[in-house]
């Protein structure tokens, strides 16, 4: 292993990769959480919508969306048969709804190029719209069984503190990162795709960026970070805001859209609507909450021109919709 690190990426300290192996999958096959695109029965077009949902949002707020998506559209051709607004619909409040588009875009593709089946290498699922690096290798991997380095934010930080004895990995991913966990991979497929999982959860329950909890991890005896004295960041990471921001008033825009039955009048994002005493999530209500964030008119059209500009919506003689 050790030809494929760099210097500031050492080899595991005090203990062979096959312990650290061992540890991991030991510890994960006692305490893995029952998530429904783990399962046995799970396809692999479940275990791509569950990648592009986890990315950059909760498992708790991803499940319920997974299986309603789950239970709509069971197959790509499903979801690629209606048009791509309703997947943008369908988001909900995950965040980030290109993915959904995204998502759409790659459905289409598997049903038109792949006989509605989600293709099992690399570099079939690389070719597919919408889907990088992460994606492909966390596919080919959890629905086929590949041997592929999986390196998300949670394996970048075990690996980071177990092995390289920093507090948190490099703001950016690093070709020596990417050495790093390829290098840590059991020989095993099967193994490799456990180890890839566990590893993952690792990070997201144990190791986690504010408060890790040592006491109850598997492999603290191990870790460089631990033994040399939890030493602290040498970056400050800087969380993203939102109130305020553009992505804000995006989010409060695409809430009236998923809900408008009907296109929206533009004028309506600009004026405040008279109160009828609406229902809560109601069109009405959605945009008073729009215009309760007393958006400069500025950046209301930023938000419009950017949400048209990304495909979110699409401007009609009658106004602005999700697009189909």
């Amino acid at each position: 292993m050790e030809n494929l690190l760099s210097a500031d990426a050492p080899a595991p300290r005090d203990a062979s990769t096959a312990r650290l192996h061992e540890l991991v999958l030991d510890w994960f096959a006692a305490t893995a959480r029952d998530l429904p695109w783990r399962r046995d029965d799970c396809s692999a077009w479940g275990i791509l919508v569950s990648e592009v949902m986890l990315q950059q949002t909760p498992v708790v707020r991803v499940q319920p969306v997974w299986e309603e998506w789950m239970q709509r559209w069971p197959t790509p051709a499903a979801l690629a048969a209606e048009p791509s607004g309703e997947a943008v619909r369908a988001w909900g409040r995950l965040g980030y709804p290109r993915r959904a588009l995204r998502l759409h875009a790659a459905a289409s593709a598997i049903t038109t190029g792949h006989g509605g089946r989600v293709p099992s290498s690399v570099d079939e699922l690389l070719a597919l719209p919408g889907i990088g690096t992460y994606t492909a290798a966390a596919v080919a991997a959890f629905a086929y069984g590949r041997r592929e380095a999986v390196v998300d934010t949670n394996i970048r930080r075990v690996h980071a503190r177990l092995v390289s004895g920093r507090a948190l990995p490099a703001p950016a991913l690093s070709a020596a990162e990417l050495r790093l966990a390829a290098g840590m991979l059991p020989e095993a497929a099967a193994d490799s795709v456990r180890w890839n999982a566990g590893v993952m959860e690792l990070g997201a329950l144990i190791c986690t960026a504010r408060s890790p909890k040592c006491g109850q991890c598997p492999v603290a005896a191990e870790c460089a970070w631990l033994a040399a004295g939890e030493p602290a960041p040498d970056y400050n990471p800087k969380g993203q805001a939102w109130h305020g921001t553009d992505r804000q008033v995006r989010g409060a825009v695409m809430a009236v859209l998923r809900d408008a039955e009907h296109p929206v009048r533009r004028e309506l994002f600009f004026e405040a609507p008279v109160d009828l005493g609406f229902e809560p999530g109601s069109v009405s209500a959605h945009l008073a909450a729009l215009h309760a964030l007393n958006a400069e008119h500025s950046q209301l059209e930023r938000a419009l021109a950017g949400l048209l500009e990304d495909g979110l919506a699409e401007a009609v003689p009658e106004g602005l919709r999700l697009p189909r």
